[in-house]
């Protein structure tokens, strides 16, 4: 998988880092819990990355948020 810039992970948060690590931390939780994934990846990405890939392809996003 490619390289995710902070910045376009930023404009999916309404370019709060706080927003941001809450939204990372409560999904790889839950990928890590089994949920299913959004976006194709290795069995060996962690989850903690794999959302990140998740965010930057707008699969997850903030509610409220669009």
């Amino acid at each position: 998988m490619p390289y995710v810039p902070l910045e376009k992970l930023l404009d999916k948060s309404n370019n709060s880092i706080y927003k941001l690590v809450s939204l990372a931390s409560k999904r790889a939780l839950e990928l890590a819990e089994g949920q299913p994934k959004l976006v194709d990846a290795n069995a060996s990405t962690k989850p903690s990355t794999l959302v990140l890939y998740e965010i930057a392809a707008g699969k997850v996003h903030l509610k409220g948020a669009k």
